[in-house]
């Protein structure tokens, strides 16, 4: 299998990409990747529910945005491809969207860029999500991203992957900042309002030897819709309470919105919401 894969891949640390490709279902992951996550699910049984949630989010957050008029996505911490990509999502409202998918593992730029083959509407870059000039400069953006007109920032699972000494929230406001009014942000990021459990999912993660940040507070983590309007969380789009809620109940047709899992042995989920800036 290793064959399949680019050279001076470290097969033996997990990896968060492959990890979540595991979870997913996906083929492209190594055993490190898979004993990580059954570890983990020894202390989080819902890790697998947890993961397709999260992507089930991304999708409806996607159609949304793009119903919203909005054609042009940049997606950070990509992750490797899968079912109902960014792009597919989006092309599937806008035969013309285009997608810049960033992402530091080598891995993922491999397989996306296999994926897409020869596309004017959609690139992979190799960069890390801290360089923002970097990403809003290169040649791949200056290809697909007209800054001057509305903008989709996707921060789907990844900010938690971010150590606080790198500033990730900063950094997102750095690049918000950037972008032509009316642009849009969709966020998701693991929390808890229980430290210990917090706790727990950081440091078992980080003993992987992984690069990782930390499984963050609620309030920590909604930081990132500071200055932005957030739109409501109901599927029939009523805008009232709550807008930042479990992502599995944002617009989901059959789930009432709720800022946290109904159950309370429930300790970690996936905080989420879309907001547009001003």
């Amino acid at each position: 299998m290793a064959d399949r894969f680019p050279p001076h891949i470290d097969m033996d640390t997990p990896s968060i990409a492959r990890m979540y490709d595991y979870l997913l279902g996906g083929k492209d992951n190594f055993a490190s990747d898979r004993k990580a996550c059954e570890e983990l699910a020894a202390g989080v049984p819902e890790l697998v529910s947890f993961a397709n949630d999260n992507r089930a989010f991304l999708r409806r957050a996607v159609e949304y945005v793009g119903a919203r008029g909005i054609d042009q996505f940049l997606d950070l911490g990509a992750g490797l491809p899968t079912t109902d990509n960014t792009h597919q999502v989006a092309q599937r409202t806008n035969p013309r969207a285009r997608v810049l998918y960033v992402d530091n593992d080598p891995m993922v730029m491999a397989h996306g860029r296999a994926l897409l083959g020869d596309t004017s509407t959609t690139a992979f870059l190799l960069s890390d999500i801290r360089e923002t000039d970097r990403i809003l400069h290169s040649p791949e953006a200056a290809e697909l991203i007209d800054t001057e007109r509305p903008v989709c920032v996707m921060l789907v699972s990844l900010l938690h992957c971010v150590p606080d000494d790198s500033d990730p929230f900063g950094v997102v406001r750095d690049l918000v900042d950037r972008l032509a009014p009316g642009s849009a942000v969709i966020f998701s990021h693991v929390v808890s309002d229980d430290p210990e459990a917090a706790a727990w999912l950081t440091d078992k993660i980080l003993s992987f030897g992984t690069s990782w940040g930390r499984v963050r507070s609620p309030e920590e983590a909604s930081v990132v819709f500071e200055g932005l309007d957030l739109v409501g969380a109901w599927a029939d789009g009523r805008d009232e309470g709550p807008h930042v809620v479990d992502c599995a109940t944002w617009r989901h047709p059959e789930r009432t919105p709720v800022a946290r899992p109904d159950d309370p042995a429930v300790k970690r989920w996936e905080l989420a919401g879309v907001a547009f800036t001003r």
